[in-house]
C-alpha cells in the first residue's frame, strides 16, 4: 500500500526544500504535492527528475493551495519564518500564528481526513491554533494533529551516543513536554540502552538537549535555523505515520498531541501509530525525580503558550 499522498505546505524554503527532497526519495510516497507563495515550480522540477516513483507537482500562491491539498493523506507544514540570533520560538509567534492558521483552515476545508503534521514553530502554540481551526471548521479529530518534535529525540539519540560511544542508530530515547527550552523534557532514564551518567553530567546533556536549537542558531550566525536535521527528523516522523497507516504494527513516536496525561490540555510523549493517526497514548511511563521535577517546572510556560495559541486562533479571521 506504499501510495502515500503528501502535500507539503512552505516547501521552498530552508526546511522544505531538504524534506521535499527526502519525501521524493522514498518508496512510501507516491504523490508530492508542494506548495509556497515563491519558486515551487523551481523546485518541483528539479525533484520532478529524481528516478523514484512519487510523482511531483508544485503549487504557488493562496489561488493554487486548494488543488495542492486535494486527496492528501499527510500533510506537512514547514512554512513560516525561521529564528535568527537572539530570538526565542515565542519571538516567531505574530508571523507564525498566521501563516498556520491560514494553511491549516486550507487544510480543514480541502482535506479534512488528512495527518496534519506541523513543524512550524512556536510548536506549543501552532498545534493549539491548528485544534481550535479544525474546531471551527467542525472536522477536528485529536488523533490526526501532531507537532513534530522528532528532532529533539533525533538530537537527545545523538548526543548520547557520542558521550558514551554508542551508535546512535541503536539509542532511542524518548523526549517529552513540549518543544522549546524548558518544555523540552529528554527522559535520559528511559533510554534504550540503559545508560547511567553523573548528575552534573546528566544536568549538561539536559541543557544541550534544550538548547541544541539555538546553538543551530548561533552557528548560523544568522543565516537561519536548524533545517537540514528538523528535514531529516520531519521525514522520520511522516515515514513513521504512513508506515503506521499501511498497518505496520508497534510503531511508536513522541509528538505534541492533545493529551490527557497530564495537566497541560496539550504534551508530547510516546504515542503507538495506527491506520487513523494516534491509536494510544503510551504516558510518561516511570521517571526520575529529576525528570518529575522538570515536568511540573515546563508546566507554567506550557499552559501559557497553549493558551496564547488559543486565544489568537479564537480571533483569527
Amino acid at each position: 500500500q506504499n501510495n502515500a499522498k503528501v502535500a507539503v505546505l512552505g516547501a521552498s524554503g530552508g526546511i522544505g526544500q531538504p524534506l521535499s527532497l527526502l519525501l521524493k526519495n522514498s518508496p512510501l510516497v507516491s504523490r508530492l504535492s508542494l506548495y509556497d507563495i515563491a519558486h515551487t515550480p523551481g523546485v518541483a522540477a528539479d525533484l520532478s527528475h529524481i528516478e523514484s516513483r512519487a510523482s511531483v507537482k508544485g503549487f504557488l500562491g493562496p489561488e493554487q493551495l486548494p488543488e495542492c491539498l486535494k486527496g492528501c493523506d499527510v500533510v506537512v507544514i514547514p512554512a513560516g519564518v525561521p529564528r535568527k540570533p537572539g530570538m526565542t520560538r515565542d519571538d516567531l509567534f505574530n508571523t507564525n500564528a498566521s501563516i498556520v492558521a491560514t494553511l491549516t483552515s486550507a487544510c480543514a476545508k480541502h482535506c479534512p481526513e488528512a495527518m496534519i503534521c506541523i513543524i512550524s514553530n512556536p510548536v506549543n502554540s501552532t498545534i493549539p491554533i491548528t485544534s481550535e481551526v479544525f474546531k471551527k471548521h467542525g472536522v477536528y479529530n485529536p488523533k490526526k494533529i501532531f507537532g513534530v518534535t522528532t528532532l529533539d529525540i533525533v538530537r537527545a539519540n545523538t548526543f548520547v551516543a557520542e558521550l558514551k560511544g554508542l551508535d546512535p542508530a541503536r539509542v532511542s530515547v524518548p523526549v517529552i513536554g513540549g518543544h522549546a527550552g524548558k518544555t523540552i523534557i529528554p527522559l535520559i532514564s528511559q533510554c534504550t540502552p540503559k545508560v547511567d551518567f553523573p548528575q552534573d553530567q546528566l544536568e549538561k546533556l539536559t541543557g544541550r538537549i534544550q538548547e541544541a536549537g539555538t546553538e543551530v542558531v548561533k552557528a548560523k550566525a544568522g543565516a537561519g535555523s536548524a533545517t537540514l536535521s528538523m528535514a531529516y527528523a520531519g521525514a522520520r516522523f511522516v515515514f513513521s505515520l504512513v508506515d503506521a497507516m499501511n498497518g505496520k504494527e508497534g510503531v511508536i513516536e513522541c509528538a505534541f498531541v492533545k493529551s490527557e496525561e497530564t495537566e497541560s490540555p496539550y504534551f508530547s510523549t510516546p504515542l503507538l501509530l495506527g491506520k487513523n493517526g494516534i491509536e494510544k497514548n503510551l504516558g510518561i511511563g516511570k521517571i526520575s525525580p529529576f525528570e518529575e521535577k522538570m515536568v511540573a517546572e515546563a508546566m507554567s510556560e506550557l499552559k501559557a503558550s497553549i493558551k496564547k495559541g488559543e486565544e489568537f486562533a479564537k480571533n483569527f479571521k
